[in-house]
């Protein structure tokens, strides 16, 4: 059974055909500048990649040329449509009415679009990803893979803002979480690396890339998660501010006389580490200015590394202790630097980096001493397998 797994954004779309049966990858690729022009890049196992510049005017374009490149003669990887068993969709915000994966119905595409307030830059695209399947695909299994559902199990006292409970009431403003599918998966593989059932651990994992969020795991459920109500809140990252006293919102307003608009930009596309360096998102750009003596580079690192292990240490606190810290994504699983940083304010844990596992790359490894009372790992994520599983069991159970 081959199950292919959809990411769509409000101009790409990324996919993978995972073997449900192996859990091999056998074609992966991107649609990209959908509306605009278009192109898209094909990576089929074991063969040559292509790319076509073909025009993709909407993601029901789209998907027919994933599909075409699929079927090809040349760089295909399947010879009809009847080997696509299922299609899992990752859907960025379910609200509260998802706290697991669903196959998608009628009433299940009336709560995302229902949802869509929440994540205007991103479920509308996930809607119309899932409309174009069922237009090319009718008949074939969808299911809905939502960033937020991992989250649903937070407590009360983790999610509430504290503002007049009517805004709940009325408007659902709470803390939702992100990177929820990631943070699932994570922590499965750390528990199976630790030998131990999930059930029994409390980890924090840290999904560090260009956006970065840091999840609490306690017993196999996400109990607290540095996201809130939208991926803004929380940590630093490349260019969103994280969290940030609101009344600094309100002043600059009035003294820069900024709309609401330009104040979202600011803060989700000119702060982080890009506003506090002046030099890139990119913490490899960071770190290589650094190295040239640029002091708000060195800065925007500290300042990085410092919220990182701030709120790692907040959530030890309030789950009482932790057993493993597993960062992942693409500054977690590559940014050597940035865990030596972060592990060296947690010593009082009883942490001790291995400085030379600390620096391979690629691979699902601990970091740590034997001598550590804590373990580190860093574990490539994999949402698209994660997706894979939950359509899997959800379409073949």
């Amino acid at each position: 059974m081959n199950i292919l797994v959809l990411n769509c954004g409000s101009s790409s779309l990324k996919y993978q055909l995972i073997d449900g049966e192996t859990e091999n990858v056998l074609a992966k690729g991107l649609c990209e500048r959908i509306g605009i022009d278009g192109r898209l890049k094909h990576e089929p196992e074991g063969k040559d990649k292509f790319v076509s510049e073909d025009p993709l005017p909407d993601h029901t374009a789209a998907v027919k040329a994933v599909i075409d490149a699929l079927l090809d003669a040349d760089h295909g990887v399947i010879k009809s449509m009847s080997e696509i068993s299922a299609v899992g969709h990752r859907v960025v915000h379910g609200g509260e009415l998802f706290s697991s994966s669903v196959i998608i119905t009628d009433e299940v595409k009336k709560a995302i679009d229902k949802c869509s307030e929440l994540a205007p830059l991103h479920n509308p695209a996930n809607l119309i990803g899932i409309n174009a399947c069922e237009k090319l695909m009718p008949g074939v299994p969808q299911v809905g893979v939502f960033d937020t559902a991992f989250h649903q199990t937070m407590p009360e006292k983790a999610y509430l803002y504290a503002i007049p409970y009517k805004y709940y009431e009325k408007y659902k403003i709470r803390k939702y979480g992100f990177h929820g599918t990631s943070h699932k998966y994570v922590s499965q593989v750390c528990a199976d690396m630790m030998d131990t059932p999930i059930e029994e651990l409390k980890i924090i994992t840290c999904h560090l890339g260009n956006g970065g969020s840091i999840c609490a795991v306690r017993n196999g459920v996400s109990v607290d998660t540095s996201m809130g109500f939208t991926p803004l809140d929380g940590i630093a990252m490349g260019t969103r501010s994280g969290s940030v006293d609101p009344a600094v919102v309100l002043f600059l307003m009035q003294k820069e006389n900024l709309s609401p608009s330009e104040m979202d930009s600011i803060l989700n596309k000119e702060s982080g580490v890009l506003g506090l360096s002046g030099v890139s998102s990119d913490f490899r750009d960071i770190e290589n200015a650094e190295n040239e003596g640029n002091e708000r580079a060195a800065v925007a690192l500290d300042t990085f590394a410092y919220r990182v292990a701030k709120t790692i240490g907040e959530y030890v606190s309030t789950m009482k202790g932790v057993d493993a810290i597993v960062f992942t994504a693409g500054l977690g699983e590559n940014g050597g630097i940035t865990r030596q940083v972060v592990c060296d304010y947690l010593r009082y844990l009883g942490i001790h980096i291995d400085s030379y596992k600390n620096s391979l790359r690629g691979q699902a490894i601990e970091i740590t001493t034997k001598q550590s009372r804590v373990q580190v790992f860093v574990i490539p994520t994999n949402e698209e397998l994660m997706i894979a599983r939950d359509t899997k069991e959800l379409v073949f159970k």
